[in-house]
């Protein structure tokens, strides 16, 4: 063990030595090549420039080479120490690196970080590759693996030991020298063209804006007004009112506006992103992604990259996920033909013999939900500002495990961030939980929780986390403070369950961080059925200017509408779902038009309604092209049949806040990672497989059975006794294998 050590040592201070002797040349010292003093120990962003970037992932590739030397050329017998542990332990400052980069790229983009990351992405896969295909040290992990039953490993190190084979199996180890080379070009050029995908579609969003005058605008609400017209003041356009294809923009516009010609407008650029046949068109990415991720596939003895993604998760098989997607998709599909009905009454109404169009839902689903619910989306954000909701989430983390948020002064990556030291119920620290709110010209879309350091531990001592919420909501204006839509309060809620899942990590091996894909969304998707809550919206929906708090005319109008347009966003999600799946369940392929290959999957075959879009295009579709989601954008969906089940066991208690029911929660499921399978972590936690039945509640596709005629005696006793016993029906979500996803983290909803 001591030679180990050794040779690492001396390896590693080479390493760094001779990328010292390059970075002198620099007039700014490299903050990553130096321990940080800051507070908590984040990055020092005020230090961090965008030339430091890449000297310190050359640096930290060549420190993790040298890690991996040092356990090749050990000569002791191959162990679970000096292979399993020190594998897991290698690359933490490659981690580090990568954490900080990606957080702040995908927050506000620029020319020099976008250059960097085209540089670094080959980099990182070949560097990869290099690794999970080095002959030597597979040779090693699997000698440990064979003798695996010898070992008298506790069941966690276990774990560690088959995910670590898993791993290297599925990255191609097993793999002749002409395969692996193979799969090494592949790699280096999915890397490349995950990097045009996302460059483009930045271009795409940047490139369009709608510009209009004050007689465009109607009956707009004032807040949105507000807004479109500081875009165009900061543009430098007076007396002018910027839309753009931000969700915060483009939303209330398709929702609020009479003019029919503008919607359109509107909404038909931002479907067509990406699809303009310019220079940013993302087509033949698509088919290149497609055809690279079909043939690694098949490489590695998978019928198509489905089943090669699905193999790892809970689901085990794209026919698994199928089923569920199937299941929703009728009922779902045809609440929403009801809903369409409704709507195209209130057409006819407005324009005798008009077609109802796509650009038309938002609009008339707002007509519908006043006609029916007395509800204004704008009634509600006065109740809903940001700090408002921040402080509800707040609360209910509070009463949920009793921990508090402390603001306090580091250095920030963008001066509109803002950041907390999370303090546990005994007062340690926790972690550090950054936010940055608001849109900007180069920020992703969307909303995402990731870290910019990992939960680990480093000679026996957990090292907190520092965790980051990245948003694109609502901003403030000159006249009011950032006001949410319920949706954006939502959605806070659902990336802060995240951000727990991130703090209340307490994982020995950092390659039992991950959990399944099919899982990830559950800890996120949980927090969101307390969002409207009346126990929950009494602390924080405020309104703004009187104090008031919500009324409870409101909060009923809140919960009776909680099914409304429910068939729409079942469809739209799950279509995303399908058109996913379909495009990454090919086994042979040919070169294809996108567009057709998606009307054919989802409105020919499917019949999806021409009213609805579903809810990404390929063209733009992010999640798959440029995330984690590839052959997974059916997580979220999996993951609410246990989130949905999960929230029942606190309803179940009579008690929303019940402390023991949130203590199982975090320390048998939260705090725990992927040291076991989704599915055990689940049933640890609940005691049974999860009830798909509340998920399909939730979005308005359940029917109560018919009640059955009285039987005798012994039926009625025995019924009772089932009930006694708490028999539930279940859904049993298939365990997938082992794995550890290789992406980076980061949540986007």
């Amino acid at each position: 063990m001591r030679r180990y050590s050794l040779i690492l040592l001396s390896v590693s201070i080479a390493c760094m030595t001779a990328y010292s002797c390059k970075s002198e040349k620099k007039e700014r010292p490299n903050p990553f090549f130096e321990a940080w003093t800051t507070p908590y120990g984040v990055p020092p962003f005020d230090r961090i420039a965008a030339e430091h970037y890449l000297p310190a992932f050359e640096r930290a590739m060549a420190v993790q080479e040298a890690e991996i030397d040092a356990i090749v050329s050990d000569r002791d017998e191959p162990g679970f120490r000096n292979v399993i542990e020190a594998y897991d332990a290698s690359g933490q400052m490659l981690s580090d690196v990568s954490n900080v980069f990606f957080m702040v790229a995908s927050a506000q983009l620029d020319d020099d970080l976008a250059a960097v990351r085209e540089q670094v992405m080959p980099l990182l896969a070949a560097h990869r590759d290099k690794i999970l295909l080095n002959e030597e040290l597979f040779g090693k992990i699997r000698s440990v693996y064979d003798r695996r039953g010898s070992l008298e490993l506790d069941p966690v190190q276990m774990r560690l030991l088959e995910k670590t084979y898993r791993r290297f199996v599925r990255a191609g180890a097993l793999l002749d020298s002409d395969g692996k080379e193979r799969l090494r070009e592949i790699n280096e050029e999915l890397s490349r063209l995950g990097v045009r995908f996302a460059d483009n579609l930045l271009a795409e969003n940047r490139g369009f804006t709608l510009e209009l005058s004050a007689g465009d605008l109607d009956v707009l609400p004032s807040g949105v007004r507000d807004a479109a017209r500081e875009k165009a003041s900061e543009a430098g356009h007076k007396d002018k009112y910027f839309f753009t294809l931000d969700k915060p923009s483009l939303i209330p516009f398709l929702t609020y506006s009479k003019r029919r010609d503008l919607r359109e407008e509107l909404y038909k650029a931002y479907l067509s992103r990406g699809d303009n046949g310019n220079a940013h068109d993302n087509n033949d990415v698509i088919n290149a992604m497609i055809r690279l991720r079909t043939e690694k596939a098949n490489l590695l003895g998978y019928d198509s990259y489905a089943a090669y993604v699905t193999a790892d998760q809970m689901a085990g098989t794209p026919e698994a996920v199928y089923r569920l997607l199937d299941e929703v998709w009728e009922p779902a599909l045809d609440r929403a033909r009801e809903e369409l009905k409704q709507m195209d009454e209130l057409l006819q109404k407005d324009e005798p013999g008009a077609e109802f169009a796509s650009w038309d839902w938002w609009y008339y689903a707002e007509k519908v939900r006043k006609q029916n619910y007395a509800l204004d989306e704008e009634m509600l954000r006065p109740y809903f500002s940001l700090e408002n909701v921040r402080g509800g989430i707040f609360f209910l983390a509070n009463r949920l495990y009793g921990i508090t948020f402390r603001p306090i002064v580091v250095p920030l990556y963008n001066p509109e961030c803002e950041a907390y030291e999370v303090l546990d119920a005994d007062e340690t620290h926790l972690g550090v939980l950054y936010f940055d709110f608001f849109p900007r010209q180069g920020k992703g879309g969307g909303a995402w929780c990731g870290y910019f350091r990992e939960q680990r531990y480093r000679d026996g001592e957990r090292e907190a986390p520092v965790v980051g919420i990245v948003a694109n909501f609502t901003r403030p204006t000159a006249t009011a403070p950032a006001l949410l839509s319920l949706d954006e309060t939502e959605t806070l809620f659902h990336e802060f369950g995240h951000a727990l899942h991130f703090l209340f990590h307490d994982v020995k091996y950092r390659g039992l961080s991950e959990v399944e894909g099919d899982f990830v969304e559950l800890p996120s998707q949980i927090m969101e059925n307390w969002a409207t809550e009346p126990q929950v919206l009494a602390e924080y929906a405020v309104h703004y200017r009187t104090k008031e708090v919500i009324p409870e005319q409101l909060v009923r109008k809140i919960r009776n509408s909680a099914l409304f347009n429910q068939g729409f966003a079942t469809t739209e999600l799950v279509a995303a779902a399908l058109s996913d799946m379909d495009i990454h369940s090919i086994r042979r392929y040919e070169p294809f038009n996108p567009e057709a290959f998606e009307d054919n999957a989802l409105r020919l075959q499917r019949g999806l309604i021409p009213q609805i879009e579903p809810r990404y295009r390929y063209p733009y579709f992010s999640h798959i092209f440029d995330g984690d989601y590839s052959a997974g954008y059916y997580f979220y969906l999996w993951a609410g049949v246990l989130d949905k089940d999960a929230f029942e066991a606190f309803r179940q208690s009579g008690d929303l806040f019940n402390r023991r029911i949130a203590r199982d929660f975090r320390y048998k499921l939260l705090a725990r990672g992927g040291e076991a399978d989704g599915m055990t972590l689940y049933r640890d936690f609940r005691g049974a497989d999860p009830d798909k039945t509340p998920l399909l509640r939730s979005r308005g596709l359940w029917t109560e059975p018919e009640p059955q005629p009285e039987a005798d005696s012994l039926r009625r006793a025995t019924d009772a006794a089932e009930r006694s016993a708490d028999v539930r029906p279940v859904v049993r979500l298939r365990n997938g294998p082992d794995g550890v996803k290789t992406t980076r983290p980061r949540h986007n909803k």
